[in-house]
């Protein structure tokens, strides 16, 4: 069934665990997310990220996603990740898009909060829920940004702050993660997420999830974070699947990269202990 998040993310504050938010980039992901989501009879966040563009377009993700989501016995929420552009952001909530990332992370406090809460007018009037970003999460080599750069931690009062003068529904964070590869397992500070935790109701998001240590995920899944992103995970399982096996026609290798994925998150409902 076809949902936003806003009822999910409070059962999992609610219940201490974390949904796995899993980017598609063509059908063939979309459908093994789902698919396992329905096999463990949990809930999902299919994302799809803006700089995926070129893989598939909006509307041919709005319209797996919608299907998928619809025909799936599970809560399932369709959710643009990093959403850059304001019009890409709303033309998202256009086509049926149930939750729309908005990344103004990069820019001044100001600047973030005016254009997040222009989003989040647009999104709400047509009851489609906003996540935003404060603080800024880095990145390692990945598909989405070939560059390396630090992450800034969140500060505890810019994000009330941030929370109050834009009412968004959800809130990334940066507590130590970072996209793509990492080199070692990061450093998480649980003591900012739980200062985060206690001084905001709103539920928080953590990007950056691949790679970051199952200890450390399950920590922050069960310490005060509703919903985790993950990416790179599902690529670099499905090539690993790949080069062991070396399948010998391109059907099987489909099947052997489908399969790959659907065991990551098979894996990760367990860790983030989604219910």
């Amino acid at each position: 069934m076809l949902v936003t998040s806003k009822e999910l993310f409070k059962q999992a504050q609610e219940n201490h665990y974390a949904i796995p938010a899993a980017n598609f980039f063509d059908l063939d992901s979309a459908r093994a997310y789902t698919s396992v989501a329905n096999q463990m009879n949990k809930p999902l966040i299919l994302a799809f990220a803006q700089a995926h563009l070129e893989m598939m377009s909006l509307e041919e993700a709005a319209l797996v996603g919608k299907y998928l989501a619809k025909k799936a016995a599970v809560p399932v929420v369709l959710h643009l990740d990093h959403g850059q552009d304001e019009n890409i952001i709303k033309q998202a909530i256009d086509l049926g898009f149930t939750s729309v990332m908005i990344d103004a992370s990069q820019d001044s406090f100001e600047e973030n909060v005016r254009r997040t809460k222009a989003i989040v007018d647009y999104a709400h009037a047509r009851e489609v829920v906003v996540e935003a970003e404060i603080g800024f999460v880095g990145s390692g080599v990945n598909y989405e940004n070939h560059d390396q750069s630090d992450s800034i931690y969140t500060e505890v009062a810019d994000a009330v702050a941030f929370v109050n003068q834009t009412q968004v529904d959800s809130l990334a964070v940066s507590i130590g993660t970072a996209h793509g590869f990492y080199k070692g397992t990061p450093k998480i500070s649980f003591e900012r997420l739980a200062e985060l935790k206690a001084a905001l109701p709103t539920p928080l998001v953590l990007h950056g999830g691949s790679s970051s240590g199952d200890a450390n995920l399950k920590r922050c899944a069960t310490e005060g974070i509703a919903k985790i992103n993950i990416f790179t995970d599902f690529i670099t399982a499905a090539m690993k699947e790949i080069e062991g096996v070396k399948p010998t026609d391109y059907f099987e290798l489909k099947k052997l990269a489908n399969q790959a994925i659907e065991q990551t998150l098979s894996h990760y409902y367990e860790v983030f202990e989604t219910k």
